[in-house]
């Protein structure tokens, strides 16, 4: 496995693309050291954003944050993040979940379609045609003889995202890491749980496996306008949690299936509106720098590292420093907090 991430930026395509490249080369020059780019068929196409940011950046690995087996053949998907992988020079990182729920109903995507199976199935045929090889597959989809028709890039680390035990569990057995998607601690010590309950089946010749935690962050000078601009991710995260996760932090399971519902139907401002002040501090980090960097100091004792989700902050390019400088003060007192330990 190449280095691990520790710090990484998720960077979503509602904007255009040059403007994308612009907001990863900032996050190249703010230390960041991975950029995801969001994958929602309703807004522009990741891996084109994705190339353009390769071609602005020198260091910063790259890839889709997630891409799902749904809305392309996984075949043609892993080809895409091989064509990715290639044209960084090597810096591809190929995050795959079972998608957006809320999105994929749009499609024709059900519940039950959007399993660990899938996922899995997926990350495995590509790891086997970046090795070179072609494939038959019967499961999930099909593939018969499938191959690259060009030289494949070997490896390709392979990040799982997702929140459920299952998902979780499956990453560290099989996958080199996990985004989960959380921003509270509370959820973060669970889901280590499940990472550890994964990685006593993981074999040894896996090597080493990297747990972040995909966390909603938005950070800005004044409290109440990071809190307004989180309101968006943030009824995209509670419209998809389940249940359990919605209990453990006292959510209305029906308020947040209602928001939902208004997001399948294009009503975004109404579903924005419906985010209530609960829903906000249970599934983001939102805030002054000094709120921020002690919600994150508090999951990374459990992560390895933190990718900084959207929104990031009322105003983009300030955000992507003070997202930065907000976890500098979250590693220094995980530091702190080891070293008294």
């Amino acid at each position: 496995m190449s280095d691990p991430i520790r710090r990484g930026v998720e960077l979503t395509p509602e904007h255009p693309v040059s403007r994308i490249a612009d907001l990863a080369e900032t996050a190249e020059d703010a230390g960041f050291d991975a950029g995801f780019v969001s994958s929602h068929y309703n807004n522009r196409d990741p891996f084109q954003a994705l190339t353009v940011a390769a071609e602005r950046t020198d260091s910063l690995r790259l890839g889709p944050g997630v891409a799902n087996p749904h809305e392309s053949h996984p075949v043609a998907l892993a080809s895409r993040m091989a064509t990715l992988d290639e044209h960084s020079g090597g810096r591809g990182v190929f995050g795959i979940g079972p998608g957006d729920p809320s999105t994929l109903r749009n499609l024709g995507v059900d519940g039950d379609d959007r399993g660990l199976r899938s996922v899995l199935e997926a990350f495995k045929v590509a790891k086997r045609l970046w090795a070179g090889e072609r494939v038959d597959h019967d499961g999930t989809f099909a593939a018969d003889d499938a191959g690259l028709n060009y030289e494949p890039p070997g490896e390709i680390p392979v990040y799982v995202g997702g929140e459920g035990p299952h998902m979780c569990r499956m990453a560290a057995k099989h996958a080199e890491g996990l985004l989960f998607n959380g921003s509270h601690p509370r959820d973060l010590a669970w889901a280590a749980d499940r990472v550890a309950e994964g990685l006593d089946q993981r074999p040894d010749h896996r090597g080493a496996f990297d747990f972040l935690a995909y966390a909603s962050v938005s950070v800005a000078a004044e409290r109440e306008a990071a809190r307004e601009a989180a309101r968006p991710p943030v009824a995209f995260i509670a419209a998809g949690a389940p249940e359990p996760v919605l209990r453990r932090h006292g959510i209305d399971a029906e308020r947040a299936s209602e928001v939902g519902e208004q997001i399948s139907e294009g009503a975004f401002g109404a579903a924005f509106e419906a985010v209530t002040p609960g829903m906000i501090d249970a599934f983001a980090a939102a805030g002054t720098v000094d709120e921020v960097a002690d919600r994150l100091a508090g999951v990374l004792e459990h992560a390895d590292g933190v990718v900084c989700g959207s929104p990031l902050g009322p105003d983009l390019d300030t955000a992507i420093g003070l997202a930065s400088e907000a976890l500098a003060q979250a590693e220094q007192q995980a530091e702190n907090r080891a070293e008294n330990e």
